[in-house]
């Protein structure tokens, strides 16, 4: 089970040598997985005021997030990568770096978030992690804020005694997409998109993307839920279409 000691100690003692695109080359790279995957499910709510990023890493998703709003705050558990965000964006005035304890989110202001995104990072958090995480946003977040949240689904399975045969990418298995919606209910907040997707993972689908809002919000509707069993075939395609297209200058 990756703990919040275990997961501090995983990325400080991590290389980052190529700061945490390795991720992206299944996809042609972070360019091509932010906007053929990410962007077209978060356009609708962007630009936004406020965006606050949990967990970015050495910064993969937060160039491109910094251009989409007036203020960015991005926090982390790991002091080295919020330094290396610091140095990667030394130039943008309008972020701010925190790093906390892996689940408080104590030092923002009540309502101040417009929207909160974190992409391939909390799949690693167990749902005591997710848990407190949803708790503080019921408060961080504005009236019509919106949150996008990637985490793991693996508890599905885990609960149900199966065994999951292909690679789980150190994902928690305490974690599911109906935990998700209830500590969002706890909170004062609602679930208004599951896209429910495996990853690397076969038919196994151990991952889940959750869109939610404050009750009452502008954004407020029934749940949505789907079961996307070609959310790797999508990663495969992008990876065509890089290859195709993403050509540099002077590659033969």
């Amino acid at each position: 089970m990756p703990s919040i000691e275990e997961n501090k100690a995983a990325w400080d003692g991590y290389g980052w040598e190529q700061g945490g695109d390795e991720w992206s080359e299944a996809a042609g790279g972070a360019d091509m997985q932010w906007y053929g995957t990410i962007l077209p499910r978060i356009h609708r709510y962007m630009p936004a005021q406020t965006i606050l990023e949990i967990a970015p890493g050495f910064g993969r998703w937060t160039q491109f997030l910094k251009d989409l709003c007036n203020d960015l705050i991005i926090v982390d558990l790991s002091e080295k990568c919020i330094q290396a965000c610091k140095r990667r964006f030394i130039s943008c005035s309008h972020i701010q770096y925190y790093v906390n304890d892996g689940k408080s989110l104590g030092f923002l202001p009540d309502g101040s978030v417009d929207f909160v995104f974190s992409y391939d990072s909390l799949v690693h958090a167990e749902a005591d992690v997710v848990e407190a995480y949803v708790h503080e946003l019921g408060r961080k977040l504005s009236r019509d804020g919106v949150g996008f949240i990637h985490h793991s689904n693996l508890g599905e399975y885990t609960a149900a005694g199966a065994n999951v045969t292909e690679p789980t990418h150190w994902r928690a298995p305490s974690m599911t997409a109906d935990s998700f919606t209830r500590y969002a209910t706890r909170s004062g907040l609602e679930c208004i998109s599951q896209e429910i997707i495996n990853w690397g993972s076969g038919p196994y689908l151990i991952d889940c993307i959750t869109v939610f809002t404050k009750k009452g919000s502008l954004w407020a509707r029934a749940n949505r839920v789907t079961r996307n069993g070609d959310f790797s075939r999508e990663t495969r395609y992008l990876f065509m279409l890089s290859a195709m297209y993403g050509v540099n200058p002077g590659e033969s």
